[in-house]
């Protein structure tokens, strides 16, 4: 003979919302965690040159080397701030769809070259562009 409980049986239930807070909060919890092991120091590299490097002239492109002094150069002419402002100035005049290569020498400071940078974007010039080297090519 079967006895029934004066108590209703309830069935087992896994509610799922309480596991998928306990995921978040778990995967918030190794994100930060993550976070914390990553070393924010800069160290000195040499960085590599491109493989599919190719130099392409435009009658119109300005070329602007820095060299590792620090020095900037519009066409192979040594010139000062103030004369690369006042050149960019007229080319952009003649020109709004003027593009600006910067190149740069191996050595040279990441500041020198945010001051050429610096002087292009003022100008309004949008068209900007770092020139790299293949690495068969030599200078």
């Amino acid at each position: 003979m079967k006895i029934n409980s004066p108590y209703r049986r309830k069935k087992a239930r896994i509610e799922i919302i309480p596991l998928i807070d306990i995921m978040f909060f778990l995967l918030a919890a190794f994100m930060m965690a993550s976070l914390t092991m990553i070393r924010l120091q800069s160290i000195k590299m040499d960085l590599p040159t491109a493989t599919i490097a190719m130099r392409e002239f435009k009658p119109d492109m300005v070329n602007i080397a820095v060299d590792k002094a620090g020095d900037v150069y519009v066409e192979k002419k040594l010139v000062t701030s103030a004369e690369l402002h006042t050149y960019l100035s007229n080319k952009f005049r003649a020109n709004t769809n003027l593009p600006v290569y910067i190149s740069g020498d191996k050595d040279a400071t990441h500041g020198s070259m945010i001051r050429v940078l610096d002087v292009v974007r003022r100008e309004g010039i949008q068209k900007v562009s770092f020139a790299i080297s293949s690495p068969g090519e030599t200078k």
